[in-house]
């Protein structure tokens, strides 16, 4: 038996061709995975938190260890994003820097209706991420987790964006819109990481997964974000106005956009009506696409999150919408829906 001809030798170096065509490939997706974990690890936090001891607790001064998930700084002065379940009704949060410092976080607010939440810590030379668009995101593109999953520090996994506008259901029970779904892999402990795109922006703030699935994580797309967090640092809490109905946004067809000279090619199609919210009562049906709320023109989901605020509670307030090939414009009255955090 011959086992060794034409010069090949018994290490494994055997007589045939190999196709390198998809190489160059692989190394710019290893590229751009390496270089945004490089950029934005630095920023990405530990958080532990605790919750006061209960009834049966050995003393009402005693802490009870309740979970940990992660965070990003957004703003060198120490302010770090991250999800409201992470943090609610905590009596003591703890974060751990990237390279291994330690201190005590103040929670500045934070919303369970959008999951999302705002602390504090004091320190030097903090890094901060970048934050990008999410209306830049396309449903195919690169996507990259990273956080404390499990308590292993700056995991880094990485995927795509699976689908877009998607609707999750907050632990207070309401949806949030316009959430990112990805594959890039999430387990306990990554909650409040970052989204980043090829670029090293943030996109979304991780939030969940669907235990039974594979492959299905979602984020809070960032812009949404902006607007929240902005809202807590300001004010600590968030009030705003509340219509009733979950939504997606939708491109207009240019028919439409020209014959009604609609101000932008986008809307926000009204996926569910709540029974007796200020949007049922006020005759919106489900299918229908919001383009103007009062004379603001709405393009998305982030439009009509933007410009319900607490001026219009209990305020007459026009709705102008395409119902079939019809606009329409109906009266709906905003009611309240608050959430004041603990400072």
């Amino acid at each position: 038996m011959k086992l060794v001809s034409d010069g090949a030798a018994l290490n494994g170096d055997r007589p045939f061709s190999h196709d390198t065509s998809d190489d160059h490939l692989f190394d710019a997706y290893s590229r751009a995975v390496t270089g945004a974990a490089e950029s934005v690890s630095p920023a990405v936090v530990n958080i532990e938190v605790a919750h006061a001891a209960g009834p049966r607790g050995n003393s009402s001064n005693h802490d009870a260890p309740a979970g940990s998930g992660s965070g990003f700084i957004v703003a060198p002065d120490g302010y770090i994003m991250t999800n409201s379940h992470v943090v609610h009704r905590a009596s003591r949060i703890s974060v751990t820097l990237s390279d291994g410092r330690k201190c005590e976080a103040e929670l500045i607010g934070d919303d369970p209706e959008t999951d999302l939440a705002v602390i504090r810590i004091t320190g030097s030379n903090l890094a901060a991420v970048s934050l990008g668009d999410s209306h830049a995101i396309r449903v195919g593109q690169l996507a990259i987790a990273i956080g404390n999953p499990y308590g292993f520090q700056c995991t880094v996994t990485a995927g795509v964006v699976s689908a877009l506008g998607r609707s999750l259901r907050a632990g207070s029970g309401r949806l949030i819109d316009n959430v990112i779904q990805t594959d890039a892999a999430l387990n306990p402990g990554n909650s409040g990481g970052p989204l980043v795109n090829s670029r090293g922006e943030v996109i979304g703030v991780n939030t969940a997964i669907i235990l039974p699935a594979q492959g299905i994580c979602f984020a809070i797309a960032i812009n949404s974000a902006k607007l929240v967090a902005g809202h807590l640092i300001k004010d600590g809490k968030i009030s705003r106005g509340y219509i009733g109905i979950a939504g997606h946004n939708v491109e207009l067809p240019r028919r439409f956009v020209r014959f009604y000279r609609l101000p932008a090619e986008t809307a926000v199609r009204v996926a569910s009506v709540e029974a007796n919210s200020p949007a049922a009562l006020g005759g919106v049906r489900e299918g229908d696409q919001i383009v103007r709320l009062g004379e603001t023109p709405i393009a998305g989901i982030d439009d009509l999150q933007h410009h319900l605020t607490m001026s219009q509670v209990g305020v007459n307030t026009p709705i102008t919408l395409i119902r079939g090939t019809e606009q329409l414009t109906l009266e709906i009255v905003p009611s309240e829906a608050a959430h004041k955090s603990r400072k």
